[in-house]
């Protein structure tokens, strides 16, 4: 019986591997980009790793080739491409002018992305699928990338409120990381099941969008998502209790 709950082939567990892999091997050309100032192009490797990150939980799934090794593998890979790598670039790029402050403040970034990656990996087959408790750590990531890829639209902001902006936004992403705050996995698939044709229609509508200002929309989309959460917790969720109290007991 439970032969059948795996892979056919022992050989679909390496490849989810595979590509947590490459996404690693991302990070770490990320971060040689980053060490010689090639700031936009570390950017793009970050997004690309976040991209194998991304499809290797898939893979993983369909093939039914999950195993802890691999959740072990793929929270190390991600503490390296979207814990260190973007820790380092914020710091290399803006941060570092503020001395000691600037090296806390990034270094704040990865530990709490790596406290985030291990209550992940503790509340993981207890928690719900619809939400994140937390910022994931990848999404913080891609919003500071995104940023940096963003900074081409504000060129005219000087210097040092750029230095100030990047410093306050690694400072809100750390924290965000290790909040309590509740942000949307898009694992439930099944309103896709329910409207597969206005999915698809939505998916190849943004996928047009995003490619046609890709620096400005990426931006846009991941702060977005940032403040979501916010807006879902703290405005949202409350609203709909209060809601729910002022029903009288026979209709709730």
């Amino acid at each position: 019986m439970n032969s059948n709950l795996g892979p056919k082939h022992k050989s679909l567990y390496v490849l989810p591997n595979l590509f947590t892999t490459a996404s690693l091997f991302a990070g770490f050309w990320g971060m040689l980009l980053a060490i010689n100032g090639a700031f936009e192009q570390a950017s793009l490797a970050i997004l690309i790793s976040c991209f194998f990150d991304g499809i290797d939980g898939k893979v993983a799934r369909l093939t039914r080739a999950s195993s802890d090794f691999g959740i072990q593998y793929d929270s190390l890979a991600d503490l390296v491409s979207f814990g260190v790598v973007p820790a380092l670039l914020v710091y290399l790029w803006q941060t570092h002018v503020f001395g000691r402050i600037g090296i806390m403040v990034s270094f704040l970034f990865l530990a709490c992305g790596a406290l985030r990656l291990a209550r992940f990996n503790l509340q993981a087959k207890v928690s719900s699928k619809k939400f994140f408790i937390g910022l994931p750590i990848p999404a913080a990531a891609c919003t500071l990338a995104t940023f940096i890829l963003f900074h081409s639209y504000v060129v005219f902001i000087p210097s040092i409120w750029m230095a100030r902006l990047t410093l306050g936004l690694t400072f809100l992403l750390a924290l965000t990381m290790v909040s309590k705050i509740k942000y949307a996995s898009f694992k439930d698939v099944e309103m896709a099941r329910a409207h597969p044709f206005t999915s698809t229609v939505l998916v190849i509508f943004l996928f047009a969008l995003m490619a046609s200002e890709p620096k400005f929309l990426g931006f846009v989309f991941f702060i977005l998502y940032v403040f979501s959460g916010y807006f879902y917790t703290l405005i949202f969720l409350p609203l709909r209790k209060s809601n729910l109290r002022g029903f009288p007991k026979e209709l709730s």
